[in-house]
């Protein structure tokens, strides 16, 4: 008899039929929609308080509207993945507010202030996919919350969970001299017609969309699910590349280009086709593998354009160029001109961190010396837009009085950080103070160093701070220091670049992080002395030899 055939396990893709759910995520969502748990927030559990939060709610369905259980105080990072969840939890939130294309009005800037100073103990951050997002968040004020949220238009609705989550543009869309296109009203359509809509509300995990025609590709849509990037086609037509299947976290992947031309009228329907396919065809079965990343992995740029198009469009795309090569820099820091004949200043506060009454300076500062609108980048820097000339000086100097640098340090420029173990569940070790403490220290020590450097910190191996495409990524973990003690660290990623190559580990690089500024410094200090004219850091990290990269 011929052996019997090993029957392969499904992925529980609803489109083959299998719709029951294969583990407790997939149950939650199949037991009650996560949109339904306003009802719940506003009515019961906002007045009971947080004893009353059914754990499916709580740990669950409220991620569907920005809300994560923060980290305990003083729990530390050995005890993070061995920990039930119920001890792991404190009794305030991590609130994120969805910031569209990163575009804020004065108002909506003062109202977001207003928020962190009156709820959030001060707290703020500037996220690396232009969210703000707030901690101490108790739940008995949530509905008032949202109310001033939503009387300026602004929204906590799909910020995480297993959803369509905030779509980043380009800060400068609309006004930038070099623009390809301004891609803000496909990015309001596919934001009116479908977030917070239940026909995207279950997908298999979290959906990250960019839309940019932003020449820097500022909105870096090599590691997004879904991105549309500005291209020129072949009869002068504007309109959008699309990528499909990015991520980091630790199974990093780089978006595939489809090959098509999408029209800026084409787009929503482009959107929700690749969406719905995630819907339809992602993987359910195991959490790791439900990102979009593994079906196009699978599948391939040609199956999944042909399935796009037969099964979702019903017509074909014609094919389209690729999108010309990203500028060294994609952040939009300093003073540039506009199209119109203003300008924009871009400046960075220390890794994001921001307070209510920063928030409520950096709004007032861009009334009296712009239009009041005011832009996050992907980079958790923010952008003051409509500058007369005149104005630019004297607002990069206000700007300064506040630490918020207009012409920063390359290592306050482009150092990221992740929120790390002071709220996080997932985290191993301390990240946004580390940063700042080792930006402060490499500006005294390096003061001339201007080569372009990114450096980004993760508190642990889920790459929110993408530290596989930094220059020097660092993966926070446990570390054995010199007297034997276990104490935090970190991993090392070297010569990372977005959509060319993920950062090497070089066998055994680690560093504590009491030793980590001395490390970077050695680093940094080798590549100044060896790098050749115009040589990048990752190129030298290829070229270099391992002794000097340790």
């Amino acid at each position: 008899m011929p052996p019997a055939t090993k029957r392969k396990r499904g992925e529980g893709q609803w489109a083959l039929g299998y719709r029951e759910p294969l583990n407790k995520n997939e149950e939650n969502k199949k037991n009650d929609d996560g949109l339904n748990v306003r009802r719940r927030i506003v009515d019961v559990y906002s007045k009971a308080g947080f004893d009353s939060i059914d754990p499916a709610d709580l740990r669950g369905r409220f991620r569907w509207f920005g809300l994560y259980t923060q980290r305990k105080p003083g729990i530390d990072g050995g005890k993070t993945g061995s920990l039930p969840d119920e001890e792991l939890d404190d009794r305030y939130f991590m609130l994120r507010v969805r910031i569209d294309g990163g575009q804020l009005s004065a108002e909506q800037l003062q109202v977001i202030a207003d928020i962190s100073t009156k709820y959030a103990r001060g707290t703020a951050d500037i996220t690396d996919r232009q969210n703000v997002q707030y901690h101490w968040i108790a739940i008995e004020d949530v509905p008032a919350i949202w109310d001033a949220l939503e009387s300026v238009g602004l929204s906590t609705m799909e910020a995480c969970g297993d959803t369509p989550r905030v779509i980043i543009g380009c800060p400068l869309a609309g006004i930038a001299a070099d623009e390809v296109i301004d891609a803000t009203p496909q990015i309001r359509e596919v934001h009116e017609r479908y977030i917070g809509s239940p026909e995207f509300s279950n997908l298999p995990r979290k959906f990250k969309s960019a839309m940019s025609g932003c020449t820097a590709h500022c909105t870096v849509h090599e590691i997004n699910d879904v991105a549309f990037v500005g291209v020129v086609n072949d009869e002068g037509e504007v309109g959008y590349q699309a990528f499909v299947g990015g991520g980091l976290s630790t199974n990093p992947m780089f978006a595939k280009s489809l090959g098509v031309f999408v029209k800026p009228e084409q787009a929503h329907e482009v959107w929700k086709g690749i969406i719905s396919i995630f819907r339809d065809y992602g993987y359910r079965r195991l959490r790791h593998r439900a990102r979009i990343k593994f079906l196009m992995n699978d599948w391939g740029a040609e199956k999944f354009r042909e399935v796009l198009e037969k099964e979702y469009l019903g017509y074909a795309l014609p094919d389209g160029p690729e999108p010309a090569a990203p500028l060294p820099r994609r952040d939009h820091v300093g003073v540039h001109p506009q199209k119109d004949g203003n300008f924009y200043v871009g400046f960075a506060p220390r890794v994001g961190r921001v307070n209510g009454e920063l928030l409520r300076v950096i709004g007032d500062l861009a009334q009296r010396y712009g239009s009041g609108r005011v832009r996050t980048t992907a980079e958790q820097k923010m952008v003051i837009l409509d500058v007369p000339e005149a104005n630019t000086g004297e607002l990069a100097a206000e700007l300064a009085k506040h630490d918020l640098q207009v012409h920063p340090s390359t290592f306050r420029r482009q150092t990221m950080a992740c929120t790390g173990i002071e709220y996080c569940k997932l985290a191993i070790v301390e990240t946004k103070q580390r940063a700042m403490d080792l930006i402060d220290e490499l500006e005294k020590r390096l003061p001339d160093f201007e080569q372009p450097l990114t450096i980004n910190v993760n508190g642990c191996p889920n790459a929110c701070a993408r530290i596989q495409v930094a220059d020097i990524g660092l993966k926070g973990q446990l570390v054995v220091d010199e007297n034997g003690d276990q104490v935090e660290g970190f991993q090392i990623h070297l010569g990372g670049q977005v959509g060319a190559s993920f950062g090497k580990k070089v066998r055994g690089l680690k560093t504590t992080s009491a030793g980590l500024t001395d490390y970077v410094e050695r680093l940094v200090r080798n590549f100044d002395a060896q790098r050749t004219e115009g040589e990048t850091f990752a190129a030298w990290v290829q070229r270099a030899d391992d002794a000097d990269l340790k």
